[in-house]
């Protein structure tokens, strides 16, 4: 079950409260190269965070791990890597890779310096579970963004409820490799269009083993304190559907998969 929590800051505030709040892993998100172009048209965000950034967030982290998503690899991957080791990320994220050899690379550059996440994003990726783990890779995270768009959907939420979300599951279980999976937002928020609880169950149905907060769980205005306790009621929530029965998540997933595509039409 979910166990994992991950934020992209540049906020130190933010940072703080993630740090006080029990958010496992707090960092920027430093990825840029071709993101865009990938991207284009769609509503997904492209981070502003610069390295410079971790000046700010570091005085504010003394409980959770610092985290860094990095560029997939290309000619200033080693230089990307040594700026961030220099600042004492514990675990650096890998995007956009297709294959494993593109991994055991980067892998050779962080050097056991930090621990690795490579970032499944890519539908050739999934190939690459059983190589990832024989690498010595212990986790990887599911990204719905891109995923969907080389599975042509598009509501990103609609992977979580197709088959493809199932297989991946199933290969990262086989292979011994933790997987996160997208992102959370506030524990039953309705307004949403997909709601939140929906994509709650699904990690329960797939058995993930992490999530990045979504920045939806900050778009109502909320005090830290009342954010606090949604933190500690999105823990709960997981936990009472991991004990859900196999017939009650299986109507969860109908019924996200179901919004997910009255939201395209609406949208």
């Amino acid at each position: 079950m979910v166990q994992i929590l991950t934020l992209w800051t540049n906020d130190p505030n933010l940072a703080a409260w993630a740090d006080r709040s029990g958010i496992d892993r707090v960092g920027l998100d430093l990825e840029t190269v071709g993101k865009g172009e990938r991207q284009a048209g769609l509503s997904t965000w492209i981070s502003p965070h610069k390295l410079e950034d971790f000046e700010r967030i570091l005085p504010h982290i003394n409980r959770a791990e610092l985290f860094v998503r990095l560029n997939s690899m290309h000619d200033g991957s080693r230089a990307e890597v040594e700026a961030v080791l220099d600042r004492g990320v514990d675990v650096v994220m890998l995007p956009n890779f297709t294959r494993a050899e593109e991994v055991a690379k980067f892998l050779r550059l962080i050097d056991n310096r930090a621990r690795v996440v490579p970032l499944v994003e890519r539908l050739a990726a999934i190939d690459t579970l059983a190589e990832l783990a024989a690498l010595g890779v212990e986790e990887v995270h599911v990204g719905l963004n891109d995923l969907s768009i080389d599975l042509g959907f598009s509501n990103r939420l609609a992977v979580l409820a197709a088959p493809i979300a199932d297989r991946i599951a199933r290969e990262a279980r086989a292979a011994g490799l933790k997987f996160g999976l997208g992102g959370l937002g506030r524990p039953m928020d309705q307004t949403l269009p997909v709601p939140s609880d929906l994509v709650y169950a699904q990690h329960a149905r797939l058995v993930s083993t992490g999530a990045l907060i979504a920045r939806s769980f900050f778009w109502r205005k909320a005090s830290m304190a009342e954010l606090t306790r949604d933190v500690s009621r999105l823990r709960t929530r997981l936990s009472e559907w991991a004990e859900a029965s196999p017939e009650a998540l299986e109507v969860a997933r109908v019924q996200l998969a179901r919004t997910a595509r009255l939201s395209e039409t609406v949208n």
